[in-house]
């Protein structure tokens, strides 16, 4: 164990692990997954948020009937409004998944959740915003290898729409953001978070990681930041556009020597 940080059990196929600070996060990915480049990364300000979509939060009050109903009219409706929007040459087809996806990156409610091939492009999305966490702590979330279980539900599964865990990589041109980010996107069924689709799928599970929560005080923000600025992670390199360039005005005025 690296004397920077503590690794819990792993209860059905989940792990937390504690930094002592963010200074650790580089040995912790160095020493623990720098081998494993399958596994994606996230990260959130608060480490109690759950790993939860945007959709299922506004249907937890909303309460509608029927969700899968819900979220297909939503969907169409995006599909409507964005009629002339999309540039003069927009992609003629998209799926689904790829609808969702625009409207993810354009402030829509959906039922994607964000995640990034980079550890430090997500350790700086657990850190940009300056609003201290309820908790006092920040985290990186990481998920991999969930392959083994898609498989099995799959050939469980009798109908359409296994409840698998999908990884969405879009391949239109319409989201200069998602390549900046090294993004791509989970979507688990609706009324479940990531975690309990993980922990659903993997019971009993103790010797492997599907899921780990790297738990980081909220120490030395500004430090953290500025340490990533200089490895060119900023909202200026990872959101090419005028907010972009607005957002990272906003932080060399607000953090000195960023």
């Amino acid at each position: 164990m690296y004397v920077g940080y503590s690794e819990g059990s792993i209860i059905d196929g989940v792990q937390e692990v504690r930094l002592k600070s963010w200074h650790h996060f580089h040995d912790f990915i160095r020493v623990e997954y720098l081998d494993y480049p399958h596994y994606v990364w996230r990260g959130q300000r608060d480490a109690t948020w759950p790993l939860q979509s945007t959709l299922d939060r506004e249907f937890s009050y909303l309460k509608p009937k029927s969700p899968r109903s819900a979220a297909a009219r939503h969907l169409e409706r995006f599909k409507l409004a964005t009629r002339g929007r999309r540039g003069p040459n927009p992609s003629k087809e998209l799926s689904e998944d790829e609808w969702w996806a625009l409207a993810q990156h354009n402030a829509m409610s959906t039922p994607l959740l964000d995640w990034t091939e980079s550890p430090f492009v997500a350790l700086y999305f657990a850190f940009v915003k300056a609003e201290a966490p309820i908790s006092g702590q920040r985290a990186v979330w990481v998920i991999g290898g969930v392959t083994k279980q898609n498989k099995k539900i799959i050939a469980d599964h009798v109908g359409s729409d296994p409840p698998i865990l999908s990884y969405i990589r879009p391949q239109q041109d319409e989201n200069a953001r998602l390549v900046s980010q090294a993004g791509l996107f989970t979507r688990v069924p609706l009324g479940q978070t990531v975690e309990e689709w993980v922990c659903k799928n993997n019971l009993g599970v103790t010797d492997f990681v599907n899921l780990a929560k790297i738990i980081i005080p909220d120490l030395e923000r500004d430090e953290c930041l500025r340490a990533l600025n200089r490895m060119n992670i900023n909202h200026l390199s990872l959101f090419p556009d005028l907010y972009g360039a607005g957002k990272h005005c906003n932080n060399r005025l607000h953090i000195a020597k960023y």
